[in-house]
């Protein structure tokens, strides 16, 4: 399906694997460029065969996400017509998404250099663990790793538990976000180039001032379950039908109406973001117990009237009936699947879904048959 979107001038190959490049490969095609996705035979992309699956059609519903919006060929890259055919394909793009290990696109005799030679205009992003240089650069690059060096476990889970890491795949898609982003910066640049992206250093940036407070202070953060150093309260309560809410106080009025509202007005103790820190444990048990002898409704209800930021915890059964979400059209159905919708919205020139995740090969024949004179398998 042809493209009008902002980025129907682009031409990307998604040579990569898995999640965070193919995520960057697909917001890029979200925004109308033209996604060609390379897979090797057999199997394909990883993602094909990851996690959960459709139940009409037993395909990944990984592949369905980060699968949209591409054609897809199929490249036997162990061949030199599969490389003379990807060379050739690379020669027509703007941009190239690739997430081997360092070395390995110019072990294929596909190095940047020799890349640029013949398209210099060509975007070269590279998404690894730890990047294209340094001593860590040829360790494999799993998400797990970027987040527990990245220092995010070591701050998250409660107290007196272990570092937790977090239970979807958030490294890949933040990563996915900094490259698409990244990729834009360097195409609007107008000099073909290298765009270096790495899991752990798109994880470090998410710590925000944390590493500056330690370089500066010495501070280091503890784990606070879901609270937070600088904020209180902060946190999840059970209410007293066993929902959960979320209330936030990241602004001083707003804390000083909450506390009233829980039957604390005016308690010099909890003037101040440093005070109602000091007082943590006092605080955090007087909202315990308010939220504790109401519904949730009734918490929501309250807190609205007061103008205070308070939220249901939702699981993923409320988030597909929320009003809200409905009203906006967070969420669309392609295929016969219910998946998000664009990250963005533009009003001039929108981005949008125009098709599902493709068959293994499916473009094989269009795509290649532009590059005339390809034999699969020579």
């Amino acid at each position: 399906m042809p493209s009008n979107g902002p980025l129907a001038d682009l031409r990307v190959v998604d040579l990569s694997t898995v999640l965070a490049g193919p995520g960057c490969a697909r917001h890029l095609g979200d925004f109308g460029a033209d996604v060609i996705k390379v897979e090797r035979p057999g199997t394909g992309d990883t993602a094909r065969d990851m996690g959960w699956r459709d139940p009409n059609d037993d395909v990944a519903l990984f592949w369905k996400i980060a699968g949209r919006n591409k054609r897809t060929v199929v490249l036997d890259l162990k061949t030199p017509g599969g490389v003379d055919a990807l060379r050739r394909l690379l020669d027509t793009a703007d941009v190239l998404i690739e997430n081997f290990r360092p070395g390995k696109l110019e072990a294929l005799g596909l190095a940047p250099d020799v890349l640029l030679s013949t398209n210099p205009r060509l975007v070269i992003t590279r998404v690894t663990g730890f990047g294209q240089t340094g001593p860590y650069a040829s360790r494999p690059g799993f998400a797990t790793l970027a987040e527990a060096m990245s220092g995010f476990a070591g701050v998250n889970g409660e107290p007196d538990g272990p570092p937790l890491l977090p239970p979807i795949a958030l490294t890949d898609e933040v990563t996915a976000i900094v490259a698409a982003f990244a990729t834009m910066v360097a195409v609007h640049s107008g000099v073909g180039q290298v765009v270096d992206v790495n899991l752990l250093e798109s994880m470090l940036h998410l710590m925000g001032p944390l590493l500056s407070a330690h370089a500066l202070t010495g501070y280091l953060q503890p784990r606070l379950g879901s609270g937070i150093p600088y904020s209180v309260p902060r946190n999840t309560y059970r209410c007293a039908d066993d929902s959960w809410v979320a209330i936030s106080t990241t602004a001083e009025s707003v804390a000083q109406r909450f506390l009233a509202l829980v039957g604390a007005p005016d308690d010099p103790r909890f003037a101040g973001f440093a005070g109602r820190v000091e007082h943590r444990e006092e605080i955090d048990r007087l909202v315990a117990e308010w939220v504790g002898r109401r519904t949730r409704d009734e918490v929501l209800a309250e807190t609205e009237r007061a103008e205070v930021a308070a939220a249901p915890v939702y699981s993923m059964a409320d988030v597909v009936v929320d009003p809200h979400l409905a009203a906006r059209g967070a969420i669309v159905e392609v295929g016969g699947v219910p998946m998000q919708d664009v990250i963005a919205r533009l009003s001039a020139t929108p981005g949008g879904v125009r098709f599902a995740a493709r068959a293994l090969g499916a473009d094989n024949d269009e795509v290649l048959g532009e590059l005339g004179g390809f034999e699969p398998g020579r």
